[in-house]
């Protein structure tokens, strides 16, 4: 069946020029102004499209016919001189070319002789040639592969054996591909883009013979070369209809290969159907035209390693011994009651205990029991006290365990804190002059430094705010005469001496008060700086001081006289008074008196005040009576 050309055509009505775009090689035609226009040269873009659209026809390109000429006017160059763009001008003679016909008749008979119609056969075929182009020639060959379904494609360098990036010269299938060679690519991960490509420095075109939009089902072409696809043929195997280039996927399988097929060992080639020699009693039949292992029917001997999915063994025995499963040395013989044990829930807080004849779980309070160790029957229940005990050092455990009954008592009821139990160590205070200070908060400390102490508060006084040690005291021992004349006399300058030189003047004029009977009241002293300092601040006399002497009183009876600022005359003027006596009464003499509950001096003017404002009467006061 005769075969229809079409190009691509703009309707008369549409816009007159050239198409925007045109694939390399492709036509067009405008109707609107009857030009004939050809896309020139690729892009390198994909799908490719010419670089340039020239026009190759029509009005304007070379000319018009409906124009009116110059009668005996040619399209053509000039007749002399320079080359130059063909105009229309006279006919010359040198235009027309010699011809052996002597007469038109002759040159018309000539004409049609030569005619494609009226040519003599070829004396030799014309072979090898592949039109490319709608106006080319094409063999008889070529013919009738295209009529019969065929669509041969010129060969390719190579094909690919993987999905490849459409760009750039590079190796495929072992075989470097430079520009402008024909790859056929046929494994790309998006089968859309599989087809007969040229290999480009940048981004791969589509071949002309296989551009986008044309079907491409039925073509085949042949590799040159490759290590896997070398001299072999592949042919596009998607149906007709659903192989359009660029935009349906493209299969390609191989169809030729170089060299013959033949059988090889077990396999036999009967034309084009190969057939597989099963041996007798090999344990390989076939099943339902498949092949397939049958243990019954073999006569298999020997061993299989245990590396190659065997057990390396004849007998059950040493099978399980080559795979590490020997009984009693890899794996446990069976028990029933390990069978038991296994057959129990691992339940949380639960025993495995056995019950006579079989192992069963118990909980913690059911299996404790069992074994004797009820809590709070059998064993202590837990104490925080007893686990704290049980952390003691061996010297602190030991030590409470020489404690007896009666000593322990001494503490049921004590209420004392650590801090005040250690006031007592070092004290070395009898128990009668321990009881003096029932009550004190003092420290050991502290009360030890009036431990068998005689001195007189004058004396006790001296040392007030003193931070001097024994050492710097001593060094008045002895001195019995003014020590700045001493001094000034005797010592010749040092660095000592220097420092006290820089005392305070009140601490300089203390020091010079001294007596040698005070100063030798620390004549060989040991106490310590902290021990003298307890008696910072202590203005009572020795008098004061010694009345606590034997004292037996409580603390309560002591704290009777907690801030009492009256002096010893004060006091004292209650000391033996046990009957009343006269005196004369001034008006400035004071007498006590209870204010509401509270003890005031009272002067007696006061007292001739409250006398005489009439609410009493009776009383004589100097000579009035009232």
């Amino acid at each position: 069946m005769s075969n229809t050309i079409r190009i691509k055509k703009r309707a008369a009505s549409g816009s007159a020029g050239a198409p925007s775009s045109l694939s390399p090689s492709e036509l067009a035609f405008n109707e609107n102004d009857l030009k004939l226009y050809y896309g020139f040269g690729d892009n390198g873009s994909t799908p490719p499209s010419a670089s340039s659209i020239i026009t190759v026809g029509g009005a304007g390109a070379f000319f018009n016919k409906t124009d009116t000429r110059s009668a005996n006017a040619i399209l053509a160059g000039p007749t002399s001189g320079s080359d130059a763009a063909p105009t229309f001008r006279s006919l010359v003679a040198a235009d027309i070319p010699s011809i052996a016909h002597t007469k038109i008749s002759d040159f018309d008979t000539g004409v049609q002789a030569n005619r494609v119609d009226q040519l003599a056969s070829a004396t030799n075929p014309v072979s090898g040639v592949t039109p490319t182009a709608d106006a080319h020639f094409a063999t008889k060959g070529y013919v009738d592969s295209t009529s019969e379904g065929l669509d041969v494609k010129d060969s390719v360098k190579v094909a690919t054996t993987a999905n490849i990036t459409l760009s750039g010269t590079q190796t495929i299938d072992g075989v470097a591909v430079s520009a402008d060679e024909r790859v056929l690519v046929k494994n790309q991960s998006t089968a859309s883009q599989n087809g007969l490509y040229l290999c480009k420095a940048g981004s791969w075109v589509r071949t002309d013979d296989l551009a986008a939009g044309v079907d491409a089902a039925g073509m085949f072409t042949f590799i040159e070369q490759g290590s896997t696809n070398g001299d072999q043929g592949f042919v596009c195997t998607s149906n007709k209809g659903s192989a359009v280039v660029g935009t349906n996927n493209l299969s390609y399988t191989q169809f030729s290969g170089s060299g013959d097929v033949t059988g090889g060992d077990g396999i036999t080639k009967s034309g084009s159907e190969f057939s597989v020699d099963l041996k007798s009693n090999g344990g390989l039949v076939i099943e339902s035209t498949e092949i397939a292992v049958d243990l019954g029917a073999s006569s298999i001997t020997g061993t299989l390693a245990v590396g190659d999915g065997g057990t390396g063994a004849t007998s059950a025995s040493a099978a399980r011994t080559a795979l590490g499963l020997a009984i009693g040395t890899n794996i446990q013989a069976f028990d029933q009651q390990l069978s038991d044990i296994a057959g129990l829930t691992p339940s949380d807080g639960n025993f495995i205990v056995g019950d006579g004849s079989n192992f069963v779980l118990e909980s913690g309070s059911t299996a404790r029991a069992s074994l004797g160790l009820a809590i709070g029957s059998n064993v202590q229940a837990y104490d925080a006290d007893l686990d704290n005990l049980s952390g003691m050092q061996s010297g602190a455990s030991s030590a409470l365990a020489a404690i007896t009954s009666t000593e322990i008592q001494i503490l049921d009821g004590a209420t004392v804190s650590t801090a005040e139990l250690n006031i007592l160590d070092g004290v070395t205070a009898t128990a009668s002059e321990l009881n003096i200070l029932d009550g004190v908060t003092a420290t050991a400390s502290e009360l030890n430094i009036l431990d068998g102490v005689t001195a007189s508060t004058s004396e006790l006084n001296i040392m007030d705010g003193v931070t001097a040690t024994t050492t710097e005291l001593n060094h008045t021992d002895g001195v019995t005469s003014n020590i700045q004349t001493q001094l000034d006399a005797k010592q010749a300058s040092d660095a000592q001496l220097t420092e006290l030189a820089t005392m305070g003047a009140n601490t300089a004029s203390a020091l010079a008060d001294l007596t040698q009977a005070e100063v030798q009241i620390l004549d060989g002293a040991t106490v310590t700086t902290s021990e003298l300092n307890i008696l910072d601040g202590l203005t009572a006399t020795t008098s004061e001081l010694n009345i606590m002497d034997g004292v037996t009183a409580t603390t309560s009876e002591l704290n009777i006289m907690d801030g009492v600022t009256a002096t010893t005359s004060e006091l004292n003027l209650m000391d033996g008074g046990t009957s009343a006596t006269s005196t004369t009464l001034a008006t400035g003499d004071r007498f006590v008196c209870n204010d509401a509950g509270t003890m005031k001096q009272v002067a007696l003017s006061d007292l001739v005040t409250f006398l005489e404002d009439g609410s009493t009467s009776g009383f004589d006061v100097e000579g009035g009576t009232f």
